[in-house]
């Protein structure tokens, strides 16, 4: 008899193993079985969710019970989560009460995370840092023959936050090397660039917001980082919905569902209602079919298509720009934002109605032939948009070939530039449906 139900569970599990949309139960790995151990320790009640790997998302937490709307999905006590308080309360609290200029709250939990890092076997906080990503598919992170061919709108934003994280390490160098007491080794090899881009990473993609009271001891930058082990495995859907705060009666942080998920279905949550754009700068992925991905105008391309004879156009681009209507002009699923299409209907005024510029602002039809202007240039724009997003499909294709070690991130970059072209796809057919109906 036993035998038997053993044999059928196993079936069972085989086949519920199969099945496209379920992951594969990894809680038997000895990383997760000492994580979650850890847990316990500090007073994590076990709960409805198992780490799994998932053909779609990767690593994500499976759960065991089907899920209804207002169920807590996960309670991690204060203990669990790691903060500036956790930081000054170890052995680097002292070094930083001390500093002047103040560091900031941001660069304290990256010099923790370094520090611990480089303990290993030392450090209270290996079992979590043992399932932390070892690298991360952040642009900050990519190849620049890989940046160079992301969207321009996010390669510059790419190259900023380079700088940004470039400018931080130069800033620190000095903070670090007063670390040195602590240390047998030298500090330089331990607070290196890369060991900086790392726990950067690690805080911008997976830190909950949590309002810390402002210290002395820190910059006036907001302290409102948490990192939550086993709770940060949790995916983001954009589909999804979720309440998520730190309970001040429980001390603990808390997530409650407003979606229903079955049995052994990945639990997602929310990270905001981010485009593709935003979700791969900030955390080093995309979401096909996201209805909240938008395909950027530059201001550049917006210009391609009006006369630079224009006596008007310097005018006409010190309102814009006044108006804050250089910036966020996008194409969605739905077609020609509002912003984009206002912004085109007050590029393309005929000299003798430039006058009625405010009306335009207001949404307002000033004629038929500015209306009909402005359709042809939106069109225009989204076929370049569309040509120039296959050409830039075309290149990774080629570079996929010849550099082996960029797959990854190529295929990355590549899921981008497909979401964009289905957007431009329909944005393409909605502007043709519009001509034939005027």
């Amino acid at each position: 008899m036993k035998k038997s139900r053993g044999r059928t569970g196993r079936k069972r599990r085989r086949k519920h193993l199969q099945s496209p949309v379920d992951g594969v139960n990894c809680s038997h790995k000895l990383e997760y079985i000492k994580l979650k151990k850890w847990l316990k320790d500090r007073g994590f009640e076990d709960s409805s969710l198992r780490p799994a790997e998932f053909r779609e998302t990767g690593r994500g937490l499976m759960a065991t019970k089907a899920l209804q709307v207002r169920d807590l999905i996960i309670s991690l006590p204060e203990k669990c989560l790691l903060t500036t308080s956790t930081v000054l309360s170890s052995c680097l609290g002292g070094y930083i009460m001390k500093w002047r200029p103040p560091v900031s709250p941001l660069m304290a939990l990256c010099t923790f995370l370094m520090a611990e890092k480089h303990a290993g076997e030392k450090s209270p906080w290996k079992p979590y840092l043992d399932v932390l990503p070892q690298t991360y598919t952040c642009p900050v992170c990519l190849e620049q023959d890989v940046v160079t061919l992301l969207p321009e709108p996010l390669r510059e934003k790419a190259q900023e936050q380079r700088m940004m994280i470039h400018e931080l390490y130069m800033s620190s160098k000095a903070f670090f090397s007063s670390l040195q007491p602590l240390f047998a080794e030298n500090t330089g090899t331990i607070f290196t660039y890369s060991a900086l881009e790392w726990a950067w990473c690690t805080i911008n993609t997976r830190t909950i917001y949590m309002k810390h009271p402002q210290r002395e001891c820190f910059s006036l930058e907001p302290d409102v980082y948490a990192l939550a082990p086993y709770l940060d495995l949790l995916n983001h859907s954009p589909n999804v919905q979720v309440k998520a705060a730190f309970n001040e009666q429980t001390r603990s942080y808390e997530i409650w569902t407003n979606s229903p998920c079955k049995k052994y279905g990945e639990v997602f949550i929310c990270y905001g209602p981010h485009d593709n754009q935003r979700l791969l700068l900030e955390y080093g992925f995309v979401a096909m079919d996201n209805p909240h991905s938008s395909v950027y105008v530059s201001s550049d391309t917006l210009l391609k298509y009006f006369p630079p004879l224009d006596k008007q156009r310097k005018a006409k681009l010190s309102i814009l720009k006044d108006h804050d209507f250089l910036e966020n002009l996008t194409f969605g699923w739905d077609g020609p934002s509002w912003r984009l299409l206002t912004a085109l209907k007050l590029l393309s005024l005929g000299a003798d109605e430039f006058a009625c510029w405010r009306r335009t602002l207001l949404g307002e039809v000033i004629s038929a032939s500015n209306e009909e202007h402005t359709w042809n240039v939106t069109t225009k724009i989204c076929q370049f948009l569309t040509e120039e997003t296959q050409h830039a499909r075309l290149q990774i294709s080629q570079l996929k070939r010849s550099k082996e070690n960029l797959k990854n991130h190529l295929a990355l970059v590549e899921m981008l530039h497909l979401e964009d072209l289905k957007i431009l796809q329909k944005s393409a057919e909605i502007l043709c449906n519009l001509n034939m109906a005027t």
